[in-house]
């Protein structure tokens, strides 16, 4: 069984790192800080400790596990690895300057994959001369309990490349999904309205973080809603996707970000790691209430889901995706209760559209255009 590589031993790095461990795999871990290799041998050790007291692992099982994961300090100790998958800060430059040294130092048959949120694997490949072996891999947080992975061949991927990643990742026990070379891939595409429209209703003044949270969760079925979302996964984070997407999109008005959350970030209020965000997180604090009225909460789960139902459908206008992967990907990649285009049909494709129509005859912004997918099933139902 060929070696992994995991460059960045943070949470996605080191979650990457015990999937291939668990499957069988010697995985090399390398990062240039001690500290956080430090850090993830710690973190690793007590999950799979907590695994097997949990009877989720047997205790030689986790033993084993841990025993196959190695932490290296130079690029050049992951010559010997098959395939090594790129998990470290999202800068286009530093990620093209890895790939580069990697590309030199690792053999000739060696997958090299990133695990990019949002930035383009074409450019990440071109750093290399031989950029077809590069191809997107984008695990979700925390890798270990998420089924979904994307897969992202760049336009200079192979056939060869492609297969390869497939089986990799289908041995690992994850479910894949194909997605196009384009900002945001699947999920980090069509998961921004959730949050970006739940801001602009805070920002209006129509409703609190709390009752917005409260209806996603009460009427919408999400397991948190969008604020508790953003806050669980850090502001810093979550404000620099959308800030990528929407420049990569031409500055689309539909992807731009927030001023209410970049506040938050220029402040330091990152969310739960710090303590604060758009709730408090100290031993004192108290749950602000939301207002629990059913109607106007009717009214703001329709224009989020609405909103989430469109992106889903230009996503598939645009053949980023195909329908199931899209699907799949929505329920399997962010937990999300049931496939927005066939939440778009109980719904009705028409009420879709008309809602759309009224917000963009409202705020005569392109922000609230109408899929063109959409419009096209009310058509082929007529």
């Amino acid at each position: 069984m060929e070696i992994v590589g995991v460059i960045g031993s943070g949470a996605m790095g080191s979650g990457i790192a015990q999937i291939a461990a668990t499957a069988g795999h010697d995985v090399m871990i390398y990062d240039v800080n001690e500290a956080a290799r430090i850090k993830s041998r710690d973190k690793l050790l007590a999950i799979l400790n907590r695994l097997a007291a949990k009877g989720r692992l047997t205790d030689s099982d986790a033993k084993a596990i841990f025993s196959r994961i190695y932490f290296v300090d130079t690029l050049e100790q992951l010559e010997a690895c098959g395939t090594v998958i790129e998990a470290i800060i999202e800068n286009l430059d530093i990620k093209k300057k890895v790939f580069s040294q990697l590309e030199a130092i690792c053999g000739k048959d060696t997958l090299l994959a990133t695990n990019t949120s949002s930035l383009s694997v074409a450019s990440i490949a071109a750093a290399c001369k031989n950029p077809e072996r590069v191809i997107g891999i984008h695990f979700f947080n925390p890798a270990p309990v998420m089924k979904l992975v994307e897969i992202i061949p760049a336009i200079q991927t192979s056939q060869e490349t492609k297969e390869k990643a497939f089986q990799l990742i289908n041995n690992w026990g994850k479910m894949t999904a194909l997605a196009k070379d384009t900002p945001g891939f699947i999920v980090n595409r069509v998961a921004r309205p959730f949050y970006g429209e739940s801001l602009r209703i805070h920002e209006e003044g129509i409703a609190s973080p709390a009752t917005i949270d409260w209806v996603m969760k009460e009427i919408g079925g999400f397991r948190m809603g969008p604020f508790e979302l953003m806050d669980y996964i850090g502001h810093d984070v979550n404000y620099k996707v959308t800030e990528t997407v929407w420049k990569a999109f031409y500055y689309d008005p539909r992807y731009k970000p927030s001023f209410a959350q970049k506040v938050l970030v220029d402040a330091g209020y990152l969310g739960r790691k710090s303590g604060k965000g758009f709730y408090e997180y100290g031993e004192s604090s108290t749950a602000p209430e939301p207002v629990k009225d059913m109607v106007a909460g009717k009214k703001i789960f329709d224009r989020i889901i609405v909103m989430l139902i469109n992106e889903a459908a230009d996503a598939l206008f645009w053949k980023i995706a195909s329908y199931e992967d899209i699907e799949s990907a929505m329920k399997n990649g962010v937990n999300y209760p049931k496939g927005l285009l066939e939440w778009g049909k109980e719904l009705s494709y028409t009420h879709c559209v008309t809602l759309l129509d009224d917000l963009q005859s409202y705020y005569k912004e392109d922000r609230y255009r109408c899929s063109p997918w959409l419009r096209n099933q009310i058509t082929q139902q007529a």
